[in-house]
Parts: structure tokens; sequence; C-alpha cells
């Protein structure tokens, strides 16, 4: 029988630096995304939108800004993607900013052996003491890998949500220097343009999968939109030039399909505000297609 999918909102924009990423969710409904699921057959269950505060207020600590809302959010949104494991169902968490991922992750990880494989210009590893900016989407990943704020890094019951043995990074090319040092210290396995460049998606992708699968229960994939060139992905907040393809893009969504092995994806910062005509959330969604086994022929 194929497997439910339970899609889930995460209209959270507060970890990034512009507004109109909480827009996402909306946008990739609109681009036909539970229709065009159903026609693969899968059961959908679309779940809503994870409630959010709507409190603007920075909080106490200036470098981990919005730092009470967003442990909030991510805490409820781990609760949402829990339930749907347990029900059977594989959790499709639209975004929001990636500062969503640390709820998401941590409610698939929960009692799991768990990978990781994060799709992402940026390595999203800083901390409060590294980050230039204070925003929590370029700190996720180092939460998930147990470095953070105590209200974010446990939401899996246990620090770290996901051993760093089990994380791939691809198509990483804009780190801030300390962040750079941090990756390269830490155990992580990092696959940046230039090897995509050398050795083709395809070769990275067996690589990184191979990492990810390693875990005993399966993996999550973290797609940002960013990992696009910002030719085909113009809608998002932090854009940098020289990302993968289109085609490359669907050849790693590809990939994960043929695994087996995935057992919740989120897709995150779609920006409708800065996007034309609504082409970024539209090709988000053929993406999740690639990803759940859509194929060419």
């Amino acid at each position: 029988m194929p497997q439910a999918i339970h899609i889930v909102g995460a209209p959270i924009g507060l970890g990034a630096g512009k507004q109109g990423v909480d827009l996402g969710p909306n946008a990739l409904r609109y681009a036909r995304l539970a229709e065009q699921l159903a026609g693969l057959e899968n059961p959908i269950l679309d779940k809503g939108n994870v409630p959010l505060a709507s409190i603007s207020d920075p909080g106490p600590e200036p470098r981990l800004r919005c730092l009470p809302t967003i442990a909030a959010f991510c805490a409820t949104l781990a609760e949402w993607v829990a339930d749907s494991v347990a029900a059977g169902a594989l959790p499709l968490v639209l975004g929001g900013d990636h500062s969503l991922s640390i709820g998401s992750v941590a409610g698939t990880a929960r009692g799991r052996e768990l990978g990781l494989l994060w799709l992402d210009a940026h390595g999203d590893f800083n901390t409060a003491l590294t980050s230039p900016s204070g925003n929590i989407h370029g700190m996720s990943l180092a939460c998930l890998t147990g470095q953070g704020h105590p209200d974010l890094i446990g939401l899996a019951g246990r620090v770290p949500a996901i051993q760093p043995r089990h994380v791939a990074l691809v198509g990483i090319r804009d780190l801030d220097p300390p962040e750079r040092d941090a990756l390269k210290a830490s155990g992580l396995h990092c696959y940046t343009m230039q090897d995509i460049d050398r050795r083709g998606m395809a070769a990275v992708m067996d690589d990184a999968l191979a990492v990810v699968g390693a875990a005993r229960d399966g993996f999550h994939a973290s797609f940002d939109l960013d990992v696009l060139d910002p030719r085909e992905a113009p809608g998002v907040g932090t854009p940098v030039p020289g990302g993968i393809s289109y085609r490359e893009a669907h050849l790693a969504m590809e990939f994960i399909s043929v695994t087996g092995k995935l057992r919740s994806l989120d897709l995150v910062e779609d920006n409708p505000i800065l996007d034309d005509r609504n082409q970024t959330a539209m090709l988000g969604v053929q993406l999740i297609l690639s990803a759940f086994g859509k194929q060419i022929l």
C-alpha cells in the first residue's frame, strides 16, 4: 500500500531576516501540491498550519532573535510531526524559514537513529556566539547536532537529535568564516558546489545518501530552495549565485526516492513576496513530487 503523506504547514518567518517566508506554505498549496501528490496514489492528509503566536518581539537574547516564539513553535511542530510518524505517515513540512527544521527533524528523530540530508547554499551551523545576524534559521543544523540554546536542542528527547556522522550537507557555497571552521571540526560530511562541479550530482548524491542511509531508521531530507541557482528559484530570501540547476535538483530528489529510506521531508525558504509569478513554489512542488516517486517513464 502507498504510504500516507501528511502535509504540515510551518508558516514561520521569525528565524529569517526578511518578511514573506511565512507565506510559503500557502504558496506551495496554491501551486496545487495536494492535487499533484494525490496523482501518485498516496493517501494525502493536509493537517493545516501549525499555529504561530503573533509576537514579533525579538526577545531578551539579541544574538538569538525571537527565541521564545521560535522555540515554542518548533516544540509544537515536533509534536505534530511525531504524531504523523506514529500513525505510519510520512510528514511533509512546508516552510517557512529553516529554523522550523529544529522541530520537524526532532519530531521524526524521537526514539530513532535518524540520518539527515541537508540541501542548502548555507551551512546553518552558526551559534549565538558566531552568527553575524542573530537569525536562528542560520543555526538550525548546529542545534540539531547539539550546539545551541537549551530550548532548541532537546526537542527530540535527547541531545543531539542527530549524530554528526549521520549528516550530509549538499550544495553549500556561502559560509561565515567561524561557521566554516566549525564545520571542518564537526564530523559532518560536506559536499560543496565545487564537489558537484568536479564530480557531478549523481556521484555526490551517492556518497551523501550512503552517509545518511547508514542510520538505522532512515533519514530526514531538508531542502532549502536557496540551494538552487537564483535563476531557477528567485523567490528566496538569501539567494547565492552559482547554485544547482533544475535538473540537478530533480536528480537529487529522484535519488532520495529510490533509497526507500525517506522518513520525513521539509521544503523551506520559499518567499512569495520575492518571487516571480509563484515560479519558485511551482518548482518546489515538482521537486517534492520527484522525492515521492514521480518518474519520467
